[in-house]
């Protein structure tokens, strides 16, 4: 399976093609909509830019079903304010990709709402996933994710040992997904705090998947951990990931963190599972679990330090428009999507 994605914040549209999709598999278009819904701004503790985000599929579907051939779908903007951007087209942002783009496109790129490295490109991709997530629903698998950290507040991390289906499908209706309710108020109160102040908060999204095959993957460069997180790193903002104890090995002894073993019902299973669902870049039968960090918005209103390209001298920026304070509550079906992307393609040898 491979995907690209198109488009740009301000442009007609954003957009996904997907290739080498299995003929004849029925999509659900409900669900497809209730995953687009989950990532959607809502405005309160997010963005104030509201998008309909309703995927057209423009080819590879026909009668409700898969043809095997490519499947292009787009998601119309409609809600653009690009003057918003028109006096600061020649600042880039501190920690945003405007500088880099600007360099790497010859000054070609988009820079309206941040072109093609802004947040809206996560739209197409949850499409993608929410297409390859029904492929492993028919195989038992299931994805959710609860948001770990927000600034300094921190939720009640999965139990790694068992992480029951329901649970994931739980998290997957909540607009703000944790699993301590006191933990997610907290939160709340943190990203407000940022806001009022101008500023931007990041944290950690925690996935947990259940049901995936014992044996799927490979050693070296194509290993589980691997393909999730070149998956994990197509998605703006996320710096960082790691699987079950992840740094967390760094102080420990072997015999504190080592997976033991035992036989169960007939089946080999861990009594424990800080290796997060992988070993030797195989996938062992536990759950997998993963925390991906995310950092904070880049576009804040607090006055930063930048550079005029046009006058090739420095500069101070203060940025005006719509941004979310935080965007974990969004990010987690977003990071889920891309897992689903990146599980499919490892069940499935590479072709979905």
């Amino acid at each position: 399976m491979t995907y690209e994605i198109f488009g740009e914040s301000h442009g007609p549209a954003v957009g996904v093609v997907l290739d080498k999709v299995p003929a004849g598999f029925a999509l659900d278009m409900e669900e497809i909509s209730r995953q687009m819904e989950r990532r959607r701004a809502k405005g309160g503790l997010s963005t104030s830019r509201i998008e309909g985000d309703v995927p057209e599929i423009l080819s590879g579907v026909y009668q409700g079903k898969t043809t095997g051939t490519p499947l292009c779908a787009v998601i119309k903007n409609s809600n653009t304010r690009s003057e918003d951007y028109a006096k600061t087209q020649n600042l880039p942002r501190p920690s945003h990709g405007d500088y880099a783009g600007h360099v790497r496109y010859k000054g070609a790129n988009d820079p309206r709402g941040g072109g093609h490295f802004s947040g809206r490109l996560t739209a197409p991709l949850v499409f993608a996933g929410s297409i390859a997530r029904q492929f492993l629903r028919e195989k038992g698998v299931e994805i959710g994710a609860h948001l770990l950290q927000i600034g300094r507040i921190c939720d009640t991390p999965f139990d790694p040992v068992s992480i029951p289906e329901a649970l994931l499908r739980e998290l997957q209706q909540e607009a703000f997904p944790v699993l301590d309710k006191a933990a997610g108020e907290a939160m709340k109160a943190e990203i407000l705090a940022a806001a009022s102040e101008g500023d931007s908060v990041g944290g950690v999204i925690q996935c947990g998947v259940s049901g995936f095959p014992c044996g799927v993957g490979q050693p070296g460069l194509d290993c589980v951990e691997s393909v999730l997180s070149r998956h994990m790193f197509a998605v703006p903002a996320v710096k960082g990931i790691s699987f079950g104890l992840g740094f967390d090995f760094a102080g420990k002894r072997g015999s504190e963190v080592n997976d033991p073993m035992r036989v169960e019902n007939g089946k080999v299973i861990c009594t424990k599972n800080n290796n997060g669902g992988i070993t030797g870049g195989i996938a062992n039968g536990m759950p997998i679990v993963f925390q991906t960090v995310l950092k904070p918005t880049p576009s804040i209103a607090k006055p930063q330090e930048t550079v005029d390209l046009s006058a090739m001298e420095n500069a101070e920026l203060v940025i005006h428009g719509r941004h979310d304070p935080c965007i974990l509550s969004r990010a987690a079906v977003v990071i889920e999507s891309a897992a689903a992307l990146a599980l499919w393609e490892m069940m499935s040898g590479g072709n979905l």
